[in-house]
């Protein structure tokens, strides 16, 4: 079964949506905001998000750019506007599926388990082996890494960044090559890459003041590269 976010401020709609996917013994939290819904997918993994557009804080097709830009979770559109020109848009802004209002549970059910699917087999596709750099062993495979031995708790966008990174030690990759292989995007705001390489260098325990893999040039891109070996210290003759 899935883990499900369910975007909804609708009160009627969004209990009849949460009642439904319980009964499926799906695991669901739903929210009525697109400020809660970021906040949700920041801090939770979800295998799936259903995200109503009519949001009171924000339009739904400015929050599905948000969350492309911090999760590539599923994101199926359940909404009653059904212009074509706006549905191709939101497609193209990465949302996974779309749903007109009303539809019927046994609809939304084969929606999600179609989305999941596709998820998965992409999830199950063969990757190149562990990449080491430094302390640092990354399994694309597993999604899994690991410093000096020790599990890092990485969001998915951390861990694609972080991977992608790996896979080049020592080169500088510029913020439009990250915002294309990373996020998908031809175009963006450099602040979502910043904010991810700020949470990325706390898990690492570096800082940008005082880096040890990921280093930044200014105006030019970013580089991930093992921590220089620090000189021994020559002791003074008594």
């Amino acid at each position: 079964m899935a883990s499900v976010l369910v975007v909804e401020d609708d009160q009627f709609v969004r209990s009849a949506l949460i009642r439904h996917l319980t009964d499926a013994s799906h695991t669901v939290r739903s929210v009525g905001t697109a400020l809660e819904a970021l906040r949700e997918v920041a801090h939770f993994s979800f295998d799936v998000v259903i995200l109503d557009l009519g949001l009171p804080d924000l339009d739904g097709a400015e929050a599905l750019k948000m969350l492309r830009g911090i999760t590539d979770v599923p994101v199926i559109i359940a909404t009653a506007r059904d212009d074509e020109t706006e549905i191709v848009r939101l497609l193209n802004d990465g949302a996974d599926d779309y749903l007109t209002k009303p539809f019927s549970v046994e609809h939304l059910s084969a929606r999600m388990a179609a989305v999941l699917r596709r998820s998965r087999a992409a999830g199950d596709a063969p990757t190149s082996p562990v990449i080491r750099v430094g302390g640092l062993a990354i399994d694309p495979l597993r999604r899994q890494a690991e410093l000096d031995g020790v599990r890092l708790d990485l969001t998915r966008r951390e861990f694609d960044l972080l991977a992608f990174l790996a896979g080049r030690p020592g080169v500088v990759v510029a913020r439009r090559e990250l915002l294309a292989e990373v996020w998908q995007q031809s175009y963006g705001d450099d602040q979502t890459i910043d904010v991810h390489l700020s949470w990325l260098r706390r898990k690492l325990g570096e800082t940008a003041a005082r880096p040890r893999y990921l280093h930044t040039l200014r105006g030019v891109g970013v580089k991930l590269e093992p921590p220089r070996t620090e000189p021994p210290t020559t002791v003074p003759p008594l």
